[in-house]
């Protein structure tokens, strides 16, 4: 038997407390906010935690988990050539502790941008979905699953208990 190979991602929608999203600008993607894969032997608190900090210079705390999400496709990344294997995500709404606005290697840009204005930003439809459930969250953990191909998303929302 051969296991499958997936990638292990956590998201972090990280409010300051005056109504602002933490928004940050990927060379690749566009304004998203702070998140990526897991390292080896780091659990999902920790990863999310390292990504908020590396890409933006902000330290905060997780919250509470929102979004359950699977990418269920394997696509070509950036370069065209190397295969990404499907994907499961966690997005966690994170609040600031401390830390500076700063950019990384992975950003070109970071924002504080009020939570009605997000979406302003964010072109991505994977992320506009996973933003959208964030902000129509009730309580119940949202499951999402999408399916990347090279040049469209195709998107399907559930809400989950």
């Amino acid at each position: 038997m051969t296991f499958p190979t997936h990638i292990v991602s956590a998201g972090g929608i990280v409010e300051d407390g005056h109504g602002n999203i933490l928004l940050v600008k990927a060379h690749d993607d566009g304004w998203v906010y702070p998140g990526g894969i897991t390292e080896v032997g780091e659990n999902l608190i920790d990863g999310v935690l390292r990504e908020i900090k590396e890409e933006s210079g902000i330290d905060a705390t997780v919250s509470h988990l929102v979004n359950v999400i699977s990418n269920t496709a394997v696509h070509k990344w950036y370069d065209g050539v190397t295969d990404v294997p499907t994907k499961v995500m966690f997005d966690f709404v994170c609040s600031v502790v401390g830390g500076e606005l700063t950019t990384s290697d992975e950003t070109s840009e970071c924002r504080w941008v009020p939570k009605e204005n997000v979406l302003d930003f964010i072109t991505l439809p994977a992320i506009r979905l996973r933003y959208e459930a964030f902000l129509n969250f009730n309580g119940s953990v949202n499951y999402l699953d999408y399916v990347t191909t090279t040049h469209e998303c195709s998107l399907n929302f559930q809400r989950v208990l």
